[in-house]
């Protein structure tokens, strides 16, 4: 019988704990940037929400991938 890979699922939620803040900060970066249209800081807002919604969905999707593989691999 197999059991839990501990360091595994510890880097597994170190990951997950990492996608949290971009999880929040994400869609606050694109409502601020879509807020201010007519401003320069559009663009910089803009980007920086797109990279941290990407950065996130990356994170959660490798954190889940981790602490299922320390789970049953």
């Amino acid at each position: 019988m197999k059991h839990t890979d501990k360091d595994l699922l510890l880097k597994g939620i170190k990951k997950m704990a990492l996608a949290l803040p971009l999880l929040f900060l994400s869609p606050y970066l694109l409502t601020l940037s879509f807020l201010n249209k007519d401003n320069y800081m559009f663009y910089l807002a803009l980007i920086l929400g797109l990279i941290a919604g990407a950065g996130a969905i990356y994170l959660c999707f490798k954190g889940i991938n981790t602490i299922i593989k320390s789970m049953f691999g």
